[in-house]
């Protein structure tokens, strides 16, 4: 086995799953190595909402269509890819090596339609220390079996300041659940007037874990607004039939 769906349980086996780490601060200082083998500091690629995708580079199981699945929802997203958010994909696998890393960067990024700048979709590879602090902040447990591993599928969201603002579990991911993720995690930025009405109209289900429409409070909120109307045609109807009589 080498992938665990995480849909509706967080654990599998009791060793594999996500501990839910709402509002933790990735570790900034620790140091991966890119696609070219230099290393950089996790906190210097940081600064933007992120999307954290923790897999292995030759997974033969879920970590190809989950990272198949990311490119074909961001194709359909209308966020603006190196500006509203970036994609940061970590090997847990300390064997992987920056070729491999670069390989599967270039091949994921051709399978875009729309521009997609290089820069806001890094693949990182890192020693087992490294990996330790992040998979640890993030609350991501797996376990090796063999040459591969026994892992959740899962998307993590990160604020600009590296804070754990959401998780997406499985390998398959709608447009719509990514950009109220990613909006989200933009905290104190202005939120455009649709975004806000798209906020109000969807809620985040934890148990079901992704956005659905909220019909209670927009179902309440359309009778308020109906009854409202109603009132002002009575008002407006009395008003008018005091000025008939009057004029009789």
């Amino acid at each position: 086995m080498c992938g665990v769906l995480l849909l509706p349980t967080l654990t599998f086996g009791g060793t594999v799953g996500i501990d839910e780490h709402l509002g933790k601060n990735l570790p900034g200082a620790v140091s991966f190595s890119d696609e070219q083998g230099n290393p950089v500091p996790l906190q210097s690629l940081l600064g933007k909402p992120t999307i954290l995708a923790l897999v292995y580079y030759e997974c033969p199981g879920i970590c190809t269509p989950l990272l198949n699945n990311l490119v074909d929802s961001l194709d359909r997203s209308d966020l603006v890819p190196g500006t509203d958010y970036q994609v940061i994909t970590i090997s847990f696998d300390s064997n992987d090596t920056p070729a491999t890393a670069a390989k599967k960067r270039a091949n994921y990024l051709k399978q875009f339609h729309k521009p997609f700048p290089p820069e806001a979709w890094r693949f990182l590879t890192g020693t087992q220390t490294a990996i330790d602090q992040v998979t640890d902040a993030v609350g991501f447990r797996y376990t090796t079996a063999g040459k591969d591993f026994n892992h959740p599928g899962v998307l993590t969201i990160l604020s600009p300041d590296g804070r754990v603002m959401r998780y997406l579990y499985g390998v398959s991911f709608m447009p719509f659940d990514i950009k109220m993720a990613v909006l989200e995690a933009a905290k104190g930025q202005p939120m455009p007037a649709i975004n806000r009405a798209l906020s109000f109209c969807y809620s985040y289900d934890p148990e079901g874990r992704r956005y659905v429409f909220a019909t209670l409070k927009v179902a309440g909120s359309g009778m308020l607004f109906l009854l409202g109307l109603f009132v002002a045609w009575l008002v407006i109807s009395t008003r008018r039939h005091r000025k008939e009589f009057a004029l009789q």
